[in-house]
C-alpha cells in the first residue's frame, strides 16, 4: 500500500509527464536509474536524508552525480523537488507510485503473479494474456517463485487474487471438511 505523501507526489509528476506529451517510460526508467545510484551509495543516502546539510548542497552534490547520466530535465527538476520538500527517504515509493499511475493512465494492470517454480516464457505469455482479458486492460506482470505454494500459480491484479495453487486448493479443502 502506498502513502498519501508518495502518491501525491507520483501523481504530480504523472500530470507534469501527460501534459508534456512526455514518454512516461523514460522518465521511469531515469528515476529508477537515480533510485539506484541513491541506494548504492551508503554515504550518498545519508546525506541526501540528513538535516544538517543544506537542500541546496544536496542539490548540487545530487547534479554531480547525476549528470553523466544525462536524465531528462523534468527528471532532474523532479529529483530537486523531492529534496526541497525533504523526501528522498520515500523516493522509492514515489516512483512506485508514478510508475502505477502512469499505467493506469496508459490502460496496464499491474500483476503480481507467483508461482511454485520457475515459468517458461511461454506459460508466462500465456498466464498475462489471460490477465489481461480476466481485467480488461493489458497487464504488467512480475513474476516470482514461492515454492510455498507447492505447485500453481497465484496472480494479484489490483485487490483481486486469483489463487490456482496447490495449497490454496488443499486449504479450501480443509475449510469444507471442517
Amino acid at each position: 500500500m502506498l502513502s498519501v505523501v508518495a502518491t501525491r507526489y507520483g501523481r504530480a509528476l504523472a500530470d507534469v509527464v501527460v501534459s508534456a506529451n512526455i514518454d512516461g517510460t523514460v522518465v521511469l526508467q531515469a528515476l529508477r536509474q537515480v533510485e539506484e545510484v541513491i541506494q548504492g551509495s551508503t554515504e550518498l543516502r545519508n546525506a541526501l536524508q540528513s538535516p544538517a546539510v543544506s537542500p541546496a548542497h544536496k542539490r548540487n552534490v545530487m547534479k554531480r552525480v547525476l549528470d553523466p547520466l544525462g536524465l531528462p530535465e523534468k527528471v532532474s527538476n523532479f529529483v530537486n523537488v523531492v529534496i526541497d520538500h525533504r523526501r528522498t527517504k520515500d523516493l522509492p515509493s514515489i516512483v512506485d507510485a508514478f510508475e502505477q499511475l502512469l499505467d493506469e493512465r496508459m490502460g496496464f494492470v499491474a500483476a503480481d503473479i507467483r508461482s511454485a517454480k520457475e515459468l517458461t516464457s511461454s506459460q508466462q505469455a500465456a498466464l498475462e494474456t489471460q490477465l489481461s482479458r480476466l481485467s480488461g486492460k493489458k497487464a504488467r506482470s512480475k513474476f516470482s517463485i514461492d515454492p510455498a505454494l507447492i505447485g500453481g500459480v497465484v496472480a494479484r491484479v489490483g485487490s483481486t487474487v486469483y489463487d490456482g495453487s496447490v495449497r490454496g486448493q488443499l486449504e479450501r479443502l480443509r475449510t469444507k471438511l471442517a
